[in-house]
């Protein structure tokens, strides 16, 4: 018996006909050719969330970001029009990296008027351009305008900068569609202090995305973040969420849950109740100006027993809103077919007090060890999958935006695959 009303079709999956309800294949999460047009198909195609606005605060603010899922690394920098940019990290004369520090594979940050090789001195201006030649008039008829930076298409939604590799693809707003461009409102700039997290891990990137996608395991891997009569108590239930979206490529799922404060503090451990923080995160509301009347992309059903909204913003993005005030972001940049890059930040406003310091320190803490269970859980799968002694499995309704997932990224690389053949 459902704890929440389903659609008239009989379940969230049956609502969306064309995903179907049979096994979903999962060799696409093993395949190294499947992998390689992964590559080609969906992350040299598609916008790429790399960063927020806050690391850039002043004209001449810069960083770098690694990214082997499209083979490049990127400049993004504020120019002296306060225009963000992004460029392939390649000086113009003989291919050396161009920004870095002691080690050519670790991402950097800072500020400059200029960026300078270190090979043979050649600069660039923030806006992309030589500005300086060593030794120019050893060249022979140099144009010195047809050697600037290579750009990348960067363009700014709410505070996240994005990029895309293909100057073909239509332009941010138009990709995120009104599932996505439904949260735009939210005071995302108020929440400056952040808490970072990064870590290999060894399985295919759509899996993590699976594990986050889906809280139907929660009760069961994640029973020890509560106190055992709790735990016990929500295995014994199980999970249902409170709705679900699906507007192609993205998706979202809606959840209960995070009251704050619990409506019994013996639910919660101790150190719980001494911070009023969790997992859920800080239990007392910042006082700031967008959280009482939130977007409408938020909270869709409108449920009194509303607690996290998680959207999946295709290919490598999830944006977890959370009822107490606090919002965070995961990322999964693909490395290998079985290996990916994990990056997850957690957003708070900025704690006035010592006390609301150590809460915010708890959830990061709580969320680390919850996201660990998880990536330990990933490699083991990631090593089943592998055998191929199995490569179809059944999802339940609960699963619907893995369903999704697999079915988009796998729609994608017949797309490229059927376009590669007809050249």
């Amino acid at each position: 018996m459902s704890h929440f009303t389903k659609p008239a079709a009989g379940s969230w999956t049956e609502h969306y006909p064309e995903l179907g309800t049979e096994p979903v294949d999962y060799t696409d999460s093993i395949d190294p050719a499947f992998y390689e047009d992964e590559r080609n198909a969906i992350f040299k195609k598609t916008w790429l969330n790399i960063g927020r606005v806050e690391r850039l605060p002043r004209v001449g603010s810069y960083f770098t970001r690694e990214l082997p899922s499209v083979g490049t690394s990127l400049i993004i920098a504020k120019g002296t029009d306060e225009v963000v940019r992004a460029f392939h990290n390649i000086c113009r004369h003989r291919g050396n990296k161009l920004v870095w520090d002691d080690f050519p594979n670790e991402e950097t940050s800072g500020t400059c008027r200029q960026f300078t090789c270190k090979y043979h001195a050649w600069r660039y201006s923030l806006e992309g351009e030589v500005n300086f030649v060593q030794q120019e008039k050893e060249f022979f008829d140099l144009d010195k305008q047809l050697y600037g930076l290579k750009s990348v298409r960067c363009e700014v939604w709410e505070g996240f900068i994005f990029v895309n590799l293909d100057e073909d693809a239509p332009s941010l707003t138009e990709y995120l569609g009104t599932l996505v461009t439904g949260v735009e409102g939210y005071p995302f700039h108020e929440f400056t202090e952040v808490y970072s997290y990064r870590a290999e891990i060894g399985s295919n990137w759509k899996l993590f995305i699976d594990a986050f996608a889906e809280f139907y395991h929660a009760p069961i891997l994640h029973m020890k973040q509560a106190v055992k009569d709790e735990a016990d108590k929500l295995a014994g239930v199980g999970y249902e969420a409170l709705h679900y979206e699906l507007q192609s490529p993205h998706s979202m799922i809606s959840s209960w849950g995070g009251m704050a404060p619990p409506k019994d503090l013996n639910m919660v451990k101790p150190i719980e109740r001494v911070l009023r923080s969790g997992l859920f995160g800080p239990w007392d509301k910042p006082d700031i100006e967008g959280l009482d009347s939130l977007p409408e992309g938020i909270n869709p059903a409108r449920h009194r027993a509303w607690g996290v909204d998680e959207f999946e913003i295709f290919p490598n993005m999830s944006l977890l809103f959370w009822e107490p005030g606090w919002y965070l972001t995961y990322h999964y940049w693909p490395t290998a077919v079985n290996k990916h890059i994990f990056e997850a930040n957690l957003y708070f406003v900025p704690p006035k007090t010592a006390r609301e310091r150590l809460g915010q320190e708890l959830a990061a803490v709580t969320f680390k060890e919850y996201a660990l269970q998880d990536a330990n859980t990933l490699e083991a799968t990631q090593t089943m999958l592998a055998t191929r002694i199995v490569s179809d499995f059944p999802l339940n309704d609960q699963e619907i935006l893995l369903r999704h997932l697999h079915k988009v990224a796998k729609d994608k690389v017949k797309e490229y695959r059927d376009a590669t053949a007809a050249h």
